[in-house]
């Protein structure tokens, strides 16, 4: 991404060390040098501070980067790994719940199989969340665009909240996943007794 090169080239036009601009944003130099070697990238907060101090606009502190965004929020392979977990699930519960009603406890075998997969897919994408910074990415988006839920998408990076709220989606999953479970149990059960 540009962003990085763009740091770097506005901090030493200013005669900004690494130490020196990090205390003028109250960041780490740590910090400063993982946005410079793209490692990170700064919330919107820091990239307004930073647009201030060298006294540019946002859209030119971040040259070029909000294309690339955009781009990886809508990332396909996202997509792809999220239909395959889904498919997983739904194998586990059409084939895995039958096994165990079927074979007892060796009928857990290929419900585990199948689990795994989900367990895989799903870790693939928090993974691919996390490395690209997809809430950071929609924040910056929303403040270039002049969205006016930039303060929605801010509040969701509250950690105790964003917490709460994967929380709630796990527990509403596992909740639908488990009655889905009950039926076709229930319907194997149904099934084998005629």
């Amino acid at each position: 991404m540009n962003f990085s090169k763009q740091l770097k080239k506005y901090r030493e036009l200013n005669g900004y060390s690494q130490e020196v601009l990090a205390e003028k944003i109250y960041v780490t130099r740590q910090t400063i040098s993982k946005w410079e070697n793209d490692k990170t990238y700064p919330d919107i907060h820091n990239l307004i501070a930073l647009s201030l101090l060298f006294d540019i606009s946002l859209d030119e502190l971040v040259k070029g980067d909000v294309k690339v965004m955009r781009n990886i929020i809508a990332n396909e392979q996202m997509d792809k790994d999220t239909k395959k977990m889904l498919l997983f699930v739904l194998l586990s519960l059409v084939v895995g719940v039958p096994s165990v009603v079927i074979f007892g406890a060796k009928g857990l075998i290929p419900f585990g199989i199948l689990w795994a997969f989900v367990m895989y897919f799903a870790n693939k994408i928090e993974i691919a969340k996390k490395k690209h910074n997809i809430k950071t990415f929609k924040e910056i988006i929303a403040f270039s665009e002049g969205n006016s839920n930039l303060e929605e998408l801010q509040k969701k990076r509250n950690n105790k909240n964003y917490l709460k709220e994967k929380v709630f989606i796990v527990f509403t999953f596992t909740l639908v996943v488990g009655v889905l479970a009950l039926i076709i149990s229930f319907v194997t059960e149904l099934f084998l007794k005629l």
